[in-house]
């Protein structure tokens, strides 16, 4: 393995109304320091790279304790997976990086914050984590952001990506909504249809590229990717272990193949069916399959020759 993913809490400071964790945060306490640790040493034996997840991170008192043990261990690399709300204060920034935070991902979803507030939940949480960024960039952390794609923020994708431009972000990510936990609560006002997001999608993609700034799709299956496949973060994200709440997924790939995601009808007749994820299960059980198209056309092909 050359990641894994630990989910030190589910405390959270937002109630975005996306959250895949759902209400863990009711069920779950805290890890404790020592079943923290006790991780982080067995992780270590199939990894050099670690990402702290949650729930919120950054909200536990010896977060910074964590990160120094990590290295000491030897991870290589330390990602901060963030709402970004606790680097708006320039000194947590600043221990972040001494502490041996190697690079942080912030989620920003809405280019104001009338927008951001509303899917976070939180009135106030778009000025922090915008700061957040700021402070991060300033004290040189590399600054990887997500974006969750809802229905909300769906047109305004190019807007956020030009702010994040400007915000000087080393990469930027467009995830689709996953309908699990809070955001199949509202699934009706949280998720879209992939059919309706190409234009605005793929504009958004090239602010980034227009500026030079790496960007990616997460969870959106090539047949809505014409002329963008190589924007899929599929064919770049590591083998990863994946420590939640229920237990450990050895392989948080094959669980996306397997459990996460679905194939239907029209991916056997899709000249990509072979590299391609499809969409997470719960979206064709909820629209069908009516919206896939097949690609038969000399660019899939190309493209499953060269990345089977």
């Amino acid at each position: 393995m050359e990641r894994v993913d630990v989910k030190l809490s589910f405390s959270c400071n937002n109630h975005c109304r996306f959250c895949v964790q759902g209400d863990k945060r009711l069920h779950y306490p805290d890890r404790s320091p020592a079943e923290a640790r006790k991780i982080l040493r067995e992780a270590r034996r199939r990894a050099d790279s670690i990402v702290f997840t949650g729930g919120e991170p950054s909200l536990r008192r010896d977060f910074l304790d964590l990160v120094r043990y990590a290295r000491k261990l030897g991870y290589r690399v330390v990602q901060l997976q963030t709402n970004g709300q606790l680097l708006a204060y320039p000194a947590f920034a600043q221990a972040c990086l001494d502490a041996g935070v190697t690079e942080v991902s912030p989620a920003l979803h809405g280019h104001v914050a009338a927008l951001h507030d509303f899917l976070t939940g939180r009135t106030g949480s778009f000025a922090c984590t915008v700061r957040g960024i700021e402070n991060a960039r300033a004290v040189g952390l590399p600054v990887l952001t997500n974006t969750v794609v809802t229905k909300p923020n769906r047109r305004h994708l190019a807007a956020v990506a030009r702010l994040l431009v400007e915000l000087g972000v080393t990469q930027l990510q467009f995830a689709f909504v996953h309908p699990v936990g809070t955001a199949m609560r509202n699934f009706d006002s949280i998720v879209p249809r992939l059919s309706l997001l190409g234009d605005e999608l793929f504009r958004a993609l090239d602010v980034a590229a227009e500026a030079g700034v790496r960007s990616m799709t997460e969870a959106v299956p090539l047949c809505f990717l014409p002329a963008r496949e190589e924007a899929a973060a599929e064919w770049i994200i590591p083998d990863a272990a994946v420590f939640d709440a229920e237990g450990t997924i050895e392989d948080y790939r094959a669980f996306r193949l397997t459990e996460g995601k679905a194939k239907g009808p029209p991916c056997g007749r899709c000249l990509l069916d072979g590299v391609c994820e499809g969409p997470w299960r719960e979206y064709p059980e909820r629209f069908g399959w009516g919206e896939f198209r097949p690609r038969r056309d000399a660019a899939a092909r190309r493209i499953a020759r060269r990345r089977r």
